[in-house]
C-alpha cells in the first residue's frame, strides 16, 4: 500500500534532520555521554572481581602490601591447586572433583526441572481456557511478594518428616512440583507473542497438546528457556542457604559450603585470603563464562518477553 502524503513528508523530515550537522553532533553526544557513563559506573563494578583475582595470584608475603599491588611479582599460579589441597587436608574427602560433581549434580538437575515445570505451567497460562485462569495467575504472582524465609521452617520441617534431610532431595525434588512465579511470568510473557498458526496447523495435522507442546513451541521459546536457564543456574549454583539447611555432610557440600567450610576452618589460623581468593575465582569462572556464551540469547529472552502482555 502506497505511503500518504502525511507520512511521505515525515519520513522526508526526518531523514533530513538526520543529515543535519546539529543532529549529527547532538546524537554523537548523547551516545559518548551514555558510554562514559557506562564505563564509569562498569569501572566499581569490576573493582571486587579484579581484587579477587590479583589476590588469588599473590604469595602470602604479598597480601597485606601497601598500596596495593595488583599485578603480583611473582604470579603464584600454584594458589589454586594449592587451596583445594588445603581443603583436603582439613576434610580428606573433600576434594575438587568432588565438589564440582557435587555442584554440577544440584545444579543441573535442579534448572532441568525448573525449566520443565515452568514452562508446562506457562504454557498452560498462556494457551488454554479454563475457570479461573486470570485469578490463579494473579495469585501466582502474588506470591512472589512472599519472602523465602516465611516459608523456610514449614519447608524444613516437611522435609524432616519425610527423612530427607542430609541428601539432595530437598534442593531439587521439590523443584519438580512447580518453579518460581517469576520465571512463569516471564515465559508466559513471551509465549503470547507467539502467533497461534503454528499450533493450529500441528493440531490440523493430527498432533496432540503434548506434541503440540514439544515439537513445536519448546524451539520457538528457545531464547526465553536459554535466559531463563542462565538466571537458574546462576541461583542454584550460587544457592548458599539451601545445602546450609539440608546438607550436614561434608563430603556432600556445593562448592559454595565448601568455601564456607574452607574459611570457617581457617579462622583459627592465619588468614589464608589468597587461597580464599582462588576458590572464588573458580567458583565465579563456570558464571562468567555462561554469561559470555549466552549474552545474546540472554538479552533476547528478557526483552522479548516483555513486548505483549
Amino acid at each position: 500500500m502506497a505511503a500518504t502524503p502525511a507520512v511521505a513528508r515525515e519520513k522526508t523530515m526526518r531523514s533530513a534532520r538526520v543529515r543535519t550537522p546539529g543532529f549529527r553532533i547532538r546524537h554523537s553526544l548523547e551516545r559518548f555521554l551514555t558510554y562514559a557513563l557506562l564505563i564509569f559506573f562498569s569501572f566499581f563494578v569490576l573493582i571486587p572481581f579484579a581484587y579477587m583475582i590479583s589476590t588469588s595470584l599473590k604469595t602470602e608475603e604479598q597480601l597485606f602490601i601497601w598500596p596495593i599491588r595488583w599485578i603480583p611479582d611473582p604470579i603464584a599460579w600454584s594458589n589454586y591447586p594449592q587451596a583445594f589441597v588445603e581443603l583436603n587436608r582439613i576434610a580428606p574427602n573433600l576434594t575438587f572433583w568432588r565438589i564440582l560433581a557435587n555442584t554440577l549434580f544440584i545444579t543441573l538437575l535442579a534448572m532441568t526441572a525448573e525449566l520443565i515445570a515452568v514452562s508446562m505451567v506457562a504454557y498452560g497460562f498462556a494457551r488454554f481456557q479454563f475457570p479461573l485462569r486470570n485469578t490463579l495467575f494473579i495469585i501466582l504472582l502474588s506470591t512472589m511478594m512472599l519472602p523465602g524465609i516465611v516459608t523456610l521452617i514449614p519447608t524444613f520441617l516437611i522435609w524432616r518428616n519425610l527423612q530427607l534431610i542430609n541428601t539432595y532431595d530437598p534442593l531439587v525434588t521439590g523443584i519438580w512440583l512447580g518453579g518460581g512465579a517469576w520465571a512463569v511470568f516471564l515465559l508466559r510473557q513471551f509465549l503470547l507473542t507467539i502467533p497461534r498458526d503454528f499450533e493450529e496447523a500441528a493440531y490440523i495435522d493430527g498432533a496432540n497438546v503434548l506434541q503440540v507442546f514439544v515439537i513445536i513451541m519448546l524451539p520457538l521459546i528457545k531464547p526465553a528457556l536459554l535466559a531463563l536457564a542462565v538466571l537458574i543456574f546462576q541461583g542454584n549454583w550460587n544457592n548458599f542457604m539451601g545445602p546450609l539447611i539440608y546438607l550436614n555432610s561434608v563430603d556432600q557440600f556445593p562448592m559454595v559450603m565448601a568455601l564456607k567450610f574452607f574459611q570457617e576452618s581457617l579462622s583459627k589460623e592465619a588468614p589464608k585470603w589468597h587461597y580464599m581468593m582462588a576458590m572464588s575465582t573458580v567458583m565465579a569462572a563456570p558464571l562468567l563464562l555462561l554469561y559470555f556464551m549466552a549474552q545474546r540469547y540472554f538479552i533476547e529472552g528478557l526483552t522479548i518477553g516483555g513486548v505483549k502482555g
